[in-house]
C-alpha cells in the first residue's frame, strides 16, 4: 500500500486543546498530557465513501484516510488482517443474556491486540526518523514493539515487571529487544525508560505517550461498525489498563458519526478492571474525573490491566461518562473458572482478559445494569496460548492391562 495524501490537520493536547503541527515528533503536550490526532474530515467524506472500501484488503489499513500515515512512508506490517466476530450462543442461553460476540484479537500478528498500535506507531517513528525505541510493558505491547522494530530495522528495548508472563517475556526476547526484567510493577519499568532518554537516546514509546498507538487501536472501532455493516453494538466489554483501546474506539465511532457512515448511536463503553487494580472502575463510581492515587496494593494476576494510574485516566472516564457507560471488577478465581467454561462449552480459548470481560458482562447482566436485549461485543485481547494452563497430569501405561470403562 501507498499512501498518496495525509488527510491529518493537526494534533490536540487532549487538556489543554492546544494545537500542534503534524508530521514532527512528539511524546507529551506541553501540559504534559497526551495527544490527539486530528483529521480534516470533510475532506475525506468528499474523499472516500464506505463503499470505496469494498474493493480494498480486509486489513487495518484499509482505513488509510482516516490515518496519519505520512504520504510514500513505509508500511511497517506483519499481516494485520481483519479479526473475525465470534458467537458465544451456549453461554449466551446459560447467562440468560443477549447475543455475544467475541473480537478474537488473538488472531492478529504477535497474537494480540497490541500489534494494530504498534503497526502504526512503528510506522509512525520511523518515518519521523526515530532509530532506537523503549517501552514498559506487562507483556504482549513489547512483543508487538520487538516484532515490528525488527520488521523496520529499527533498535527496542523493553522492561517487563518480574512476575510478566514468560512466555511473552521469552517471546520480546526473541524477536531480537533488548529485554529486561524488573523488580517491580509496570509504572516502575515506565519510570526506567524515562529515565534513560537522555542518555541512552531512545524515543518513549509508553502507553500514550506518543500520539499514534491510540490511532492504529481505532482500527479496531472502524473494523468493527463496517464488519455489522455501519452499525455499532449495544455493548462493549473491554479490559483497560492503560486504555488506547477504550480511547481509540470511541475516536473511531466520533469520527464516523462526523462523516455519516454511522447514525449518532454509539456503544456503551464499559471498562473491565480486576478487584486486584481497578483504579477507573474505583474513580468512575466516585464521580471522579482522575484517578487520585495509584491503586495499591496490585494484587491481580491478569497482567493487561495492571496499571495503578493510568496516564490517559481523565479521558478514560470520560469516554465512559460520554457513552452512558460503566466499569466493572472482577475477580481473578472467576475469570480463570470462566476461562475454562468457555473452552469446554464453546471450543474458544480466551485469554485471561478476554475472559475477564465476559465475568464483567455477566455481573453487569445480574446486576441489572445491561439487558438481555443488548447485542454486546467482549474483547479477547490475546491469544490464550499466550497465557498459563491448568496442569494435565493423567497418563496410561501402555504396557499394562487397561480398563478403558474406568477413564
Amino acid at each position: 500500500m501507498t499512501v498518496l495524501r495525509s488527510y491529518v490537520t493537526h494534533l490536540e493536547c487532549s487538556f489543554s486543546l492546544k494545537h500542534y503541527e503534524p508530521e514532527r515528533l512528539y511524546n507529551l503536550s506541553d501540559a504534559g498530557r497526551p495527544l490527539i490526532v486530528r483529521y480534516d474530515l470533510n475532506a475525506i467524506k468528499a474523499a472516500v465513501s464506505p463503499e470505496d472500501l469494498l474493493a480494498r484488503p480486509q486489513d487495518m489499513w484499509r482505513f488509510e484516510e482516516l490515518l496519519p500515515v505520512l504520504p510514500h512512508a513505509e508500511i511497517v506490517s506483519l499481516g494485520e488482517a481483519w479479526t473475525p466476530l465470534i458467537p458465544l450462543p451456549r453461554i449466551s442461553v446459560k447467562f440468560g443474556g443477549g447475543e455475544i460476540l467475541v473480537k478474537d484479537e488473538g488472531r492478529m500478528p504477535t497474537g494480540s491486540f497490541k500489534a494494530r498500535g504498534l503497526a502504526l506507531a512503528v510506522t509512525m517513528a520511523k518515518a519521523l526518523g526515530v532509530t532506537n525505541i523503549a517501552m514498559p510493558t506487562a507483556g504482549n505491547a513489547g512483543a508487538a514493539l520487538s516484532a515490528y522494530c525488527s520488521r523496520a530495522g529499527l533498535r527496542s528495548t523493553v522492561f517487563c515487571p518480574e512476575d510478566a508472563p514468560e512466555t511473552t517475556v521469552r517471546e520480546i526476547a526473541f524477536h531480537g529487544a533488548e529485554t529486561y526484567r524488573v523488580n517491580g510493577l509496570i509504572s516502575h519499568c515506565g519510570e526506567l525508560v524515562a529515565q534513560g532518554v537522555d542518555s541512552q537516546g531512545w524515543f518513549d514509546f509508553s502507553t500514550l505517550k506518543e500520539p499514534y498507538r491510540i490511532e492504529g487501536k481505532k482500527t479496531m472501532g472502524l473494523e468493527l461498525a463496517e464488519q455489522l455493516d455501519w452499525d455499532v453494538p449495544d455493548l462493549i466489554f473491554y479490559p483497560t489498563g492503560g486504555g488506547t483501546g477504550l480511547i481509540g474506539m470511541w475516536k473511531a465511532f466520533q469520527e464516523l458519526e462526523e462523516l455519516g457512515w454511522i447514525s449518532k448511536k454509539k456503544p456503551r463503553m464499559i471498562a473491565v478492571q480486576s478487584t486486584g487494580c481497578a483504579p477507573l472502575v474505583k474513580a468512575y463510581d466516585e464521580g471522579k474525573a482522575f484517578v487520585d492515587e495509584p491503586w495499591e496494593p496490585v494484587t491481580t494476576k491478569l497482567h493487561g490491566v495492571r496499571v495503578p494510574k493510568p496516564l490517559g485516566d481523565f479521558l478514560c472516564l470520560q469516554v465512559m461518562r460520554d457513552s452512558d457507560g460503566f466499569g466493572v471488577m472482577v475477580s481473578d478465581d472467576d475469570v480463570s473458572d470462566t476461562r475454562a467454561m468457555v473452552a469446554r462449552e464453546e471450543g474458544f480459548h480466551l485469554g485471561p482478559e478476554g475472559a475477564a470481560c465476559l465475568v464483567a458482562y455477566r455481573q453487569a447482566l445480574k446486576a441489572g445494569r445491561i439487558t438481555k436485549s443488548d447485542q454486546a461485543i467482549i474483547f479477547n485481547c490475546g491469544n490464550g496460548l499466550k497465557s498459563d494452563l491448568p496442569p494435565m497430569d493423567r497418563s496410561i501405561d501402555r504396557h499394562e492391562t487397561i480398563d478403558f470403562g474406568s477413564l
